[in-house]
């Protein structure tokens, strides 16, 4: 449960940074368009793997708020979107595993001709990430309290 109140701020940075880069690249922007679209395999599963994280994370979060008497359908749902979701991501990360090591260098490594006095940005990606991290940590924190019905339902 803590794990799960923890993730949920860096994911949805990385949702929003997805969808950000999805916007841009739909939109004929010529920085995005250069960098080409990921494999239509990965494409096709793109809408699988967000619908599955926002039930996934959604169910489980209404299931901590109600707590274990109400759980029904909800523990279900909570389930089966865990099941999709982790087949999916899963897909969607082996699908990306060729492009690491060019995903670790800066973009100045790649094409030093494509310096544009921005920067690469890793230091705003650094700091987002920081604080998404420390914001689950403070949430999952702040929810401990809601975790003790479910700790004393299997009693």
């Amino acid at each position: 449960m803590f794990l799960g109140i923890l993730l949920i701020p860096p994911v949805a940075l990385k949702m929003a940074s997805t969808g950000y880069r999805f916007v841009r690249y739909y939109t004929s922007n010529p920085r995005y368009r250069r960098k080409g679209a990921p494999p239509a395999t990965l494409r096709l599963i793109a809408p699988i793997v967000m619908a599955s994280t926002v039930v996934v994370f959604a169910s489980g979060v209404a299931l901590l708020l109600v707590g274990p008497a109400s759980r029904g359908q909800l523990l279900l749902i909570h389930r089966a979107s865990f099941i999709v979701w982790i087949a999916v991501t899963a897909i969607h990360v082996l699908g990306h595993l060729p492009d690491l090591p060019r995903a670790m260098k800066t973009r100045h490594e790649i094409q030093p001709e494509l310096d544009d006095g921005y920067g690469d940005g890793h230091a705003g990606r650094v700091l987002s990430l920081s604080g998404a991290l420390v914001t689950g940590v403070v949430l999952a924190i702040l929810y401990i309290p809601q975790f003790t019905p479910w700790l004393n339902a299997h009693h």
